[in-house]
């Protein structure tokens, strides 16, 4: 377990004695906790189970879906279109590649269970559960569905109690649910104005050259086009700047690093950040943990829920349930 102050400076890992001060730990503010993971025998899930006051998630993406409960306080979510706010008993949907920031809508900040279905799980549950045609995904994004809200935290209880069976069972079911209440078609994604295809192609030459990235200006020149009008293209097209959307792509490249045992430093370099530090402050702010506490979460995996390698990041003062 890391926990922290919450003035900046940290306290012991687990039963160490000594303070954590390495670059993978971020200071939190004070009653904040979250722990994000995969549960063993539950493939294309992530979870993350929170508690934030002060952190806030800039604009970024997932490659698969969001499903979360609100237990307490209020989170804002700020969409392309408008801000929604869902408070305890709401289930927050946002699907692939819908960019999103968040931040508490309260002083006292929110806690929420959240569920990270990838989207060949939500694709299998929807083949099985419902008549939609076409990718599947949500067409609302927040809703008062109480008994939701409980089977999204009950699929958190049952893996962290090693109960792969209910959890698994509670996930399809509320994920069924989800589906055939406020389900629908995603839009088909092809690129069909010439801005749109300009936009792809330099979603492509971003992430072909992620570690040392072309200026706005040399990117629109290679492209045909010129800087604003790239720009326009690209956020009508992604939700967001080119450089936001790089910072976001670097960070899940991070990602597929670290779950492979890559060394937070090394990941770093490898994805374009200047220094393990630089890689900490951004991984932290769209993941809602530390690269470190990432990593190890990954690699306990084997020790089973609950166990030695259960990691839960939190600040003094934040007790996680």
């Amino acid at each position: 377990m890391i926990t922290g102050n919450g003035d900046g400076t940290h306290g012991t890992a687990g039963t160490t004695a000594g303070r954590g001060t390495g670059p993978d730990v971020a200071p939190r503010a004070r009653g904040e906790w979250a722990r994000h993971w995969r549960p063993a025998g539950l493939p294309g899930l992530d979870l993350l189970r929170a508690r934030y006051v002060r952190h806030s998630f800039p604009r970024h993406a997932h490659d698969g879906y969001v499903v979360g409960a609100v237990t307490d306080g209020i989170e804002e979510i700020g969409f392309p279109q408008s801000p929604v706010r869902a408070g305890p008993g709401e289930v927050i949907m946002i699907n692939p590649e819908v960019a999103h920031t968040a931040r508490a809508g309260a002083p006292e900040g929110w806690a929420y269970a959240t569920l990270y279905p990838s989207a060949g799980l939500v694709a299998e549950i929807a083949e099985e559960t419902t008549t939609l045609r076409g990718t599947a995904g949500f067409a609302e994004t927040v809703t008062g569905d109480p008994h939701l809200c409980r089977m999204i935290t009950e699929v958190h209880r049952a893996a962290e109690s090693g109960n792969a069976l209910a959890a698994d069972t509670l996930l399809r079911l509320a994920v069924a649910r989800l589906l055939c209440r406020y389900g629908g078609p995603l839009p088909a994604r092809t690129p069909r104005t010439a801005g749109a295809r300009t936009a792809a192609r330099a979603k492509i030459v971003l992430e072909e050259r992620m570690a040392d990235p072309p200026s706005l200006e040399k990117l629109a020149h290679e492209l045909g086009t010129s800087p604003f009008a790239l720009l326009r293209a690209f956020k009508d097209a992604y939700g967001m700047p080119p450089h936001t959307w790089l910072t976001d792509a670097r960070v899940r490249r991070a990602r597929r690093l670290l779950e492979a045992g890559s060394p937070p430093a090394e990941t770093a370099v490898a994805v374009g950040f200047t220094d393990q530090p630089h890689l900490n402050r951004h991984f932290t702010r769209i993941v809602g943990v530390p690269p470190g506490a990432y990593r190890r979460e990954r690699a306990a995996q084997g020790g089973g829920a609950g166990g030695a390698g259960a990691i839960t990041y939190k600040t003094a003062g934040g007790a996680a349930p």
